[in-house]
C-alpha cells in the first residue's frame, strides 16, 4: 500500500459533551495506569480514586487507609528535610530509622540504598592506615615517615577507642582530629585515673565499711540479728577505728545453748583491703591459721581475722581474764558483751583519772594478766597500751585482742617487748614507783631471764630466741611448746 495514501479506519465521532466529561477522562486514567502499574494501583491507588469493591464502613478499613497515606507523607518530609540539611556536603546525614517504610510505597527513590544490607557504612570514616616496616611511604620529596605529624595526630585520635567505655571520647576518626602526643599522652593519663577512680568508688560502696556506716551485706546481717529475736534493738555506733566499727545494741531473748547479756557490743570489721595490708602480719604466720592462710581470697582472710578475735576472747575468758563475753559471730560481725552502763561505754585507761592507789592497783592487775595471758592462754597482747584497756567497776578490762599470737609466733617475743614498753612508760608517768621497766616487765612475764645491759643487745636475744624458734619448725615441723627458762616467771603481788 502506498504510505501516503488515507487511512482506511474510520474515526468514531463523538459529540463535544462526550469529549469534555469529567467521566471518561478518568477512566482513560484508570485504563493506562491499570496497564503500566497494576499491582500498585490495586493496593494502594484504587481505594482512593474508584472506592469501588472497599468496604468504607468499616472503621477499620478507614483507619488503615489514613494511616497508609499518613506514612507516605512522613516520609516524602524526611527526604526534603535531609535534603535540606545535607545540601552540597560531603558529609551527610540520614533519617533512614525514622522512615515508615511499606513495601506498597511506590514514591521512594531507586537510588536510595538499605544501609542494613550493606557491608561499607558511608558514614564511617576509615582508620588511618599504618607505616609500613620501613618506617616510611612515598618517594623522593614526598616521602612521609611514621613521625609526621599529620600521621601521628590521626594514629593517636584512632587510639582513642581503646579506652574505657565510660569515658566518652566522641567522633575523632569522622571529624579528622589530629591529636599531638602531648594531648593523647594526657587524656590517656586522665582515662586511667577515672577508671581507678571509679574502681575505688564501686569497692567502697558494695563491698567495704566506711566509717560509722556499713556496707548492704552487713546490714543484712544485723537485720537477720535482729529479726531472730537475738538482738532487741542496735541503738547507734559507739565507737570506730582503723579495723573496726563498734555498735551498741540490747539483747534479745536467750536460748538453750546461749545466754544473752543485756547489752551487746557489735564489732564490726572493715572490709577494706587496704585496712588488711596492716593486718596480715599477725595473721600469715599464726601457726593456728597458717595452713588455711594461703588458700583464701583477701576477703575471706578478713573474716578469719574476726575469728581469730573470738578464739583469743574464749581463751582470756576460760582462764578468768576480764574481757568481753562472746556471744556469735557470723562472717566479720562480733557480737560480744557490753562494757558498760547503759549505753555509755566504759573509759578507757588513758580517759579516766584514778587516784595514786587507784593506779597503783591498776598496775599489779595488768601485770597479773599479762603473766595469765602468757602463760596460761599461751597469748601475747601484741597491741597493749592504755588505749585497749578500759577501767569498769574498779578494775582493768581488756578488749581488741585479735591481733593477738601466740609466744612461738615468728614476732611474738618483739611483739610482747613492746606491750611492756607501753605499759611501763603508762605506769611510769603515771605515778607508780614500783612500775618496771620494759625489761625487768619483759623477764617478770616470760620468765626468759635474758641479761643484758643496753636495749639494743635485750633486744638482740629476743630475736635470737625467735630465730631458734623458727629453725626449730621449719627442721623438725612443730613448734616448741615453750622457751626455755630458768623456771616459771614469779607472781607479783601488791
Amino acid at each position: 500500500q502506498c504510505p501516503w495514501g488515507t487511512s482506511s479506519t474510520t474515526s468514531i465521532s463523538c459529540s463535544l459533551a462526550d469529549v469534555m466529561s469529567e467521566q471518561l477522562a478518568k477512566e482513560l486514567q484508570l485504563e493506562e495506569e491499570n496497564a503500566a502499574f497494576p499491582e500498585v494501583v490495586a493496593a494502594a491507588e484504587g481505594p482512593f480514586i474508584t472506592g469501588e469493591n472497599i468496604d468504607t464502613s468499616s472503621d477499620l478499613m478507614l483507619a488503615q487507609m489514613l494511616q497508609m497515606e499518613f506514612d507516605r507523607e512522613y516520609d516524602a518530609q524526611l527526604r526534603r528535610e535531609e535534603k535540606k540539611i545535607n545540601g552540597d556536603s560531603k558529609v551527610s546525614i540520614s533519617f533512614e530509622n525514622y522512615r515508615k517504610v511499606h513495601p506498597y510505597d511506590s514514591d521512594s527513590s531507586e537510588d536510595e540504598v538499605d544501609w542494613q544490607d550493606t557491608r561499607h557504612d558511608p558514614y564511617r570514616a576509615d582508620k588511618p592506615t599504618t607505616t609500613p616496616r620501613r618506617g616510611f611511604i612515598g618517594k623522593g620529596k614526598d616521602i612521609t615517615t611514621k613521625h609526621d605529624e599529620v600521621v601521628c595526630g590521626r594514629k593517636n585520635t584512632a587510639r582513642m577507642e581503646n579506652f574505657a567505655p565510660e569515658f566518652q571520647v566522641g567522633d575523632g576518626i569522622g571529624m579528622d582530629l589530629k591529636l599531638s602526643n602531648q594531648v593523647f599522652n594526657a587524656l590517656k593519663q586522665h582515662a586511667y585515673s577515672e577508671e581507678r577512680r571509679s574502681a575505688r568508688l564501686h569497692e567502697k560502696k558494695e563491698h567495704s565499711t566506711a566509717e560509722k556506716a556499713v556496707d548492704p551485706k552487713t546490714r543484712l546481717l544485723l537485720y537477720k540479728m535482729v529479726n531472730s529475736g537475738m538482738l532487741e534493738t542496735i541503738t547507734g555506733c559507739i565507737s570506730t577505728g582503723k579495723e573496726s566499727v563498734v555498735f551498741h545494741a540490747y539483747g534479745g531473748n536467750a536460748t538453750e545453748d546461749k545466754v544473752i547479756p543485756p547489752e551487746c557490743a557489735i564489732k564490726v570489721f572493715k572490709t577494706t583491703l587496704n585496712e588488711f595490708k596492716n593486718r596480715d602480719k599477725y595473721i600469715k604466720d599464726d601457726y593456728r591459721f597458717k595452713d588455711r592462710f594461703s588458700k583464701l581470697n583477701p576477703r575471706k582472710i578478713i573474716r578469719m581475722w574476726a575469728e581469730k578475735e573470738m578464739h583469743n576472747l574464749t581463751r582470756m575468758q576460760n582462764a578468768g581474764i576480764p574481757c568481753p563475753q562472746v556471744v556469735i559471730l557470723k562472717k566479720h560481725v562480733l557480737v560480744m558483751s557490753f562494757i558498760g552502763q547503759d549505753q555509755v561505754p566504759a573509759p578507757k585507761l588513758k580517759d579516766v583519772t584514778l587516784s595514786s592507789e587507784d593506779m597503783k592497783k591498776a598496775y599489779y592487775q595488768i601485770l597479773n594478766m599479762m603473766q595469765q595471758l602468757y602463760r596460761e592462754c599461751n597469748l601475747v597482747h601484741a597491741d597493749l597500751s592504755e588505749y585497749n584497756m578500759l577501767w569498769h567497776d574498779g578494775k582493768v578490762w581488756l578488749i581488741d585482742v585479735s591481733q593477738s599470737v601466740e609466744p612461738t609466733h615468728p614476732h611474738g617475743l618483739e611483739f610482747l617487748f613492746r606491750d611492756c614498753r607501753n605499759v611501763s612508760q603508762f605506769f611510769q608517768k603515771g605515778g607508780v614507783p614500783e612500775a618496771l621497766n620494759e625489761r625487768e616487765l619483759f623477764n617478770a612475764v616470760s620468765g626468759l631471764n635474758i641479761t643484758a645491759d643496753n636495749e639494743v643487745d635485750f633486744q638482740a636475744e629476743i630475736e635470737a630466741l625467735e630465730k631458734m624458734n623458727e629453725d626449730h619448725v621449719q627442721n623438725h615441723g612443730k613448734k616448741l611448746s615453750t622457751f626455755s627458762s630458768d623456771g616459771d616467771p614469779p607472781i607479783y603481788d601488791e
